[in-house]
């Protein structure tokens, strides 16, 4: 009779309930995964040898039964800012960008949840790459793991450099629902690495039904990718608004922060192009289509990359949408590129993407066409 063997599981990934019920089938007790969970999340470690606290007989058949691995680090990058960029190889061969941005005595990461992008906005330039495939949950978590391993820091520590998580990075994080949330819960979640369900937050570009699902399962801060304040334009920026128009994704996010019982808000993203949505009539169809909605808007100048079309506004250009919706009572903030001298800015993360669209063939013979 054929020996099954059954293949080794990656522990990285796993929340604290899969690691619970992974030590179940192997005859051993629950509260053994919250300590070993501790030993990745809090201590980097990769290796059952170093987890001091567990039985050597434990560790053996862990070491037959699982591993921890987190995604290759191809390279990292150091901006005069300060700002921190690596490309990381993920298991399909492509690789994603991950982005620490240092800022008034907080550390953000943005967190890639795709290799590439299916949803091909025009502004951007990841949807430039095409699509590949979604990161698994080890591979999204490991971002985190990577970035807490290179500072040199563990959770516990007061002064911990990432203090917030944004999934904005490559990809669209909803439709990559399941990693995505198990990731986030790791981040969330003490034996992780303990950030506040405040200070994570999931940006999507529109995808409905998976906002409301997504309420359903998980408590994190949302950003909506919104880019224009009508459905003909944002038709054009943002293709995904044709499945989902805007008083569908809005009514969406509305439910979504309601829901949360606190008060809480949407954050609404932005992007200022120069001459298609920066004009002081786009400032006012703006206000009004978010007076019912609870929301700040972060304004994001745009982040030039090569053949996008697109410009960024002036300085002067910039003050004034801003200024029109201050005067509508609305909170606005202006974000401050950071990391563009190693293409670590909002819209510039492309990574190596193997692309299964052809997008980018195609982006790339039109560009030579206009040439």
């Amino acid at each position: 009779m054929t020996e099954v063997h059954t293949p080794k599981v990656n522990l990285l990934g796993m929340t604290l309930a899969q690691m619970e019920a992974f030590f179940e089938q192997l005859g051993e007790k629950r509260f053994r995964a919250g300590q070993v969970m501790k030993w990745i999340h809090h201590f980097g470690v990769d290796d059952f040898a170093d987890m001091t606290n567990v039985g050597k007989a434990l560790r053996e058949k862990l070491e037959n039964a699982a591993y921890i691995r987190g995604p290759e680090v191809v390279s990292e990058d150091i901006s005069e800012d300060g700002t921190r960029k690596w490309v990381i190889r993920v298991a399909s061969g492509s690789c994603v960008e991950t982005v620490y941005i240092p800022q008034n005595g907080r550390g953000t990461l943005c967190v890639s949840s795709q290799a590439g992008c299916a949803l091909d906005c025009s502004f951007c330039s990841t949807g430039k790459q095409g699509f590949n495939s979604d990161l698994t949950s080890a591979e999204i978590v490991g971002q985190v793991w990577v970035a807490n391993k290179s500072f040199g820091t563990i959770p516990a520590k007061m002064d911990r450099a990432i203090t917030n998580v944004v999934m904005m990075g490559m990809g669209e994080p909803l439709l990559n629902f399941d990693n995505v949330v198990a990731a986030m819960g790791i981040m969330m979640d003490d034996l992780g690495y303990g950030i506040s369900k405040r200070k994570v937050t999931l940006s999507t570009a529109g995808v409905a039904p998976m906002v409301d699902k997504l309420a359903e399962v998980i408590d994190v801060s949302l950003a909506l990718s919104l880019h224009a304040p009508n459905d003909e334009l944002r038709n054009q920026l943002v293709p995904i608004n044709k499945k989902y128009p805007l008083a569908v994704i809005l009514d969406s996010c509305k439910r979504y922060i309601t829901g949360l019982g606190e008060k809480r808000a949407l954050t609404v993203e932005y992007t200022l192009l120069a001459g298609v949505n920066d004009q002081p009539q786009h400032a006012a169809e703006l206000a009004a289509l978010l007076r019912e909605v609870p929301c700040k808007i972060n304004l994001i100048p745009f982040n030039p990359f090569p053949h996008s079309g697109y410009e960024r506004p002036s300085n002067n250009a910039i003050r004034r949408f801003q200024d029109a919706l201050h005067h509508e009572g609305y909170n606005v903030t202006v974000r401050t590129p950071r990391g563009d001298d190693i293409d670590a800015a909002c819209g510039q993360l492309v990574g190596q993407v193997a692309d299964r669209t052809r997008r980018s063939e195609r982006y790339i013979a039109v560009r030579q066409i206009d040439a």
